[in-house]
């Protein structure tokens, strides 16, 4: 990030504080909503890892199952629209027509929720995020998303008029930008927008921008060795408790993800900081952290 950027988003976000947040949405309520739970005692199973991001999630053997049996409360999968279909690669050479958004993720969630009485994790009222990146053009391919959505409205969270109805599942639209002004354009949405640094404090409600992602190297040069320096734990706060006001959570890409020192040094900070999200790759290594140090 250059000086003039920080400076902006600085003065971006210290606005937002001294003039207050947004009404909360789907982000907000859904924290309250997973302090408790009308089934406690029914079968319930272990209590899912609330802050575990899956990222690159269908690299993994067996996409999406393997992140749910490691407790992850949110994974993502990278789509590209070809011929009509929707197909879950992370690169193009690694296209295959067998592997589409519906087989891979939205048939097993349908299926998992209905075996759980409407709930992805048994007994639990967590919701889980669904993180769509579009590799492909952001229009037209999240127009094609959204007409799956629709098919499985009964399992997704969706808004309306600025109201959200929480569901199971809600898909949050990352990646192409260009999927914004259809998905504004909407007046039912089966799917909320993945917004930036700049969106924070730009009076659109999190009832549309329920999540604020960023790189991690593009705000910090710290990598988990020794302590954070001030100026830059100080911009971390300030991100946080900024989004936070106004009923977002805060995701970074590329954190060091290799085991060791450094990368619990950095999840330990990112706790502390009330980081909503962990992004990994290493779905073991990071659900034995946060058994440990989030409990």
């Amino acid at each position: 990030m250059s000086a003039y950027s920080r400076r902006r988003a600085v003065a971006t976000l210290s606005a937002a504080i001294a003039g207050g947040g947004l009404a909360g949405g789907l982000a907000s309520s859904a924290r309250a909503a997973d302090r408790g739970d009308g089934d406690r005692g029914r079968g319930r199973g272990p209590a899912p890892l609330k802050r575990a991001h899956a990222h690159n999630d269908y690299l993994h053997e067996r996409p999406l199952l393997d992140a749910l049996d490691h407790g992850f409360a949110s994974v993502e999968s990278d789509i590209w629209l070809v011929d009509g279909q929707l197909l879950v690669a992370h690169d193009e050479s690694q296209l295959d027509p067998a592997r589409t958004l519906q087989r891979l993720y939205l048939d097993p969630l349908a299926r998992r929720i209905r075996a759980n009485g409407g709930r992805v994790y048994k007994g639990h009222r967590l919701t889980l995020q669904l993180l769509i990146d579009l590799k492909t053009a952001g229009d037209p391919t999240y127009r094609a998303l959204s007409e799956v959505l629709r098919g499985y409205g009964s399992i997704f969270s969706s808004a309306t008029g600025g109201k959200v109805r929480r569901r199971a599942v809600t898909a949050v639209i990352s990646g192409d930008r260009g999927a914004r002004a259809p998905m504004e354009a909407e007046k039912l949405r089966y799917a909320f927008y993945d917004g930036r640094h700049d969106d924070i404090n730009s009076g659109v409600p999190a009832s549309f921008i329920p999540l604020i992602s960023g790189n991690w190297n593009s705000s910090f040069t710290w990598q988990g060795t020794g302590t954070m320096p001030a100026a830059e734990r100080g911009w971390l706060d300030l991100i946080v408790h900024t989004a936070h006001k106004q009923g977002q959570t805060v995701r970074f890409w590329a954190t060091p993800d290799l085991p060791g020192e450094a990368r619990d040094n950095l999840w330990r900070t990112l706790l502390d900081a009330n980081v909503d999200w962990v992004n990994t790759d290493d779905l073991a290594g990071l659900q034995a952290f946060l058994r440990k140090h989030d409990a």
